[in-house]
């Protein structure tokens, strides 16, 4: 990575903590990153761009990676264009605005990144896990969601949050019974599942 793209995404993660816009923690992205190196990830779906944070991370990583990422949110969407316009990224990161869940993806990927609303996490992967490639993984992120899933429901005095740690926990009871994907989670970053096919 040119010191200029390094000193732009340290500048666009200050960014986005200043306008509280999640993205993913330093451990987080440093192990998707190494992630895609490692086991020689071509193509990545992503669901939930944000502001580009990650994906354009996963790029600069490897240089010859394509990724598709679908974001709902219209502010974040058109943000996440400059951004990725700003690192000279528009020819290797496809983004889509539409609700993730309505949107129909053609292809297959190496990897699947799960990162956008986390009470569908199941009907994401659900959806997705049709685009993965044989060998394929799926991450997500976000499975501790910042200690909560961790606590006590009665220490969680909001009843949205309660209901959110709920869902997140229904996903990991649901990549664990899985019978057709094997499933390991790690304390890494916000909490990461890494899952793969049983049977390649």
């Amino acid at each position: 990575m040119v010191d200029n793209q390094y000193t732009l995404l340290r500048e666009l993660k200050k960014h986005a903590k200043e306008e509280n816009i999640p993205i993913m923690s330093d451990k987080g992205i440093n192990y998707l990153t190494n992630f895609v190196i490692k086991h020689h990830i071509e193509n990545v779906l992503e669901i939930g761009t944000a502001v580009g944070f990650s994906a354009i991370s996963m790029a600069l990583a490897n240089p010859k990676l394509k990724i598709v990422s679908i974001e709902r949110d219209e502010a974040r969407y058109l943000e996440a264009v400059k951004n990725i316009k700003e690192f000279g990224l528009e020819d290797r990161i496809t983004l889509i605005f539409k609700d993730a869940l309505e949107t129909k993806v053609e292809g297959e990927f190496d990897l699947i990144f799960i990162d956008a609303a986390k009470g569908q996490n199941i009907n994401f992967f659900e959806k997705f896990s049709k685009n993965l490639s044989q060998e394929g993984y799926i991450i997500t992120d976000n499975m501790k969601f910042h200690g909560y899933v961790d606590k006590d429901e009665k220490e969680i005095k909001s009843r949205n949050l309660r209901g959110l740690v709920r869902k997140i926990k229904e996903y990991k009871v649901f990549l664990e019974e899985n019978e057709y994907f094997k499933t390991t989670f790690s304390d890494i970053g916000d909490g990461l599942a890494i899952t793969e096919r049983i049977e390649k």
